[in-house]
């Protein structure tokens, strides 16, 4: 009887290291595995991509109290193109996004603004700033889900 009991509980023991093994080798090759460039989000809106060629600076400008929302649009901006070199918060609160067009490249804007919707566009030339458009993000902008990276 003893001996049967001895056979059976080998048999558990066995089974339970087969299966911490398997685990084992699936997370580690889980963690081994690349990110490789077709793993990376694919920008969904083909019209708000920047220009090819074009190197066009942004400024991001959290104008609600949600914290980190000018970090999740410099991700949005950057994944269509677009070359986000400043970023931080606005005084006064808004509600829908503003993209101000500073430099006269009015179609810049208008494809930056198609990632706010819903937004407006405002042209307001200043030579005197260092970047091309300036974005003030509103409370009525939703940033889409962060993608995985493990």
């Amino acid at each position: 009887m003893e001996h049967r009991a001895l056979k059976r509980a080998r048999g558990v023991v066995v089974i339970l290291l087969i299966a911490v093994v398997a685990g084992g080798a699936a997370v580690w090759q889980l963690r081994r595995a690349p990110v490789t460039p077709a793993s990376k989000p694919i920008p969904t809106n083909r019209d708000a991509m920047a220009p090819s060629g074009v190197r066009v600076r942004v400024q991001v400008l959290n104008g609600t109290t949600v914290r980190g929302l000018a970090r999740r649009a410099t991700f949005v901006l950057r994944d269509h193109g677009f070359d986000v070199v400043e970023t931080g918060n606005q005084k006064s609160e808004t509600d829908t996004t503003l993209v101000y067009d500073l430099t006269g490249h009015p179609e810049w804007a208008r494809a930056a603004a198609k990632l706010f919707t819903p937004s407006r566009v405002v042209s307001a030339r200043d030579s005197s700033r260092y970047v091309d458009i300036a974005v003030v993000l509103g409370a009525s902008w939703r940033a889409p889900a962060e993608p995985f990276y493990p």
